[in-house]
């Protein structure tokens, strides 16, 4: 694994600008990361290029997620409670 761009993507997921999306995102990237494939971290990179107000509008469901977000990482975001920095209870 390299950790170089582990820690990017983690440094760009706690410093998103938007306070929600941080404490989303940052916790999520902290657990799931070093789990991660080559492939999962793409995905997880290309999710983070979109607006933080719509990642954050996908994970609680007040808009759709668009179908090419509408992958296993957003399935992770949307099971994980960034409270406890762990996946939630099913869902």
């Amino acid at each position: 694994m390299d950790e170089t761009r582990l820690k990017k993507i983690r440094l760009r997921a706690w410093r998103r600008g938007f306070r929600e999306a941080d404490l989303l995102l940052g916790p999520f990237a902290d657990y799931y990361c070093p789990r991660f494939s080559n492939d999962q971290l793409d995905a997880l990179e290309a999710l983070m290029n979109e607006a933080d107000q719509d990642i954050y509008d996908w994970y609680l469901g007040r808009s759709p997620t668009p179908a090419e977000f509408d992958n296993e990482i957003m399935a992770l975001l949307k099971g994980f409670d960034p409270h406890t920095g762990a996946p939630g209870d099913g869902g």
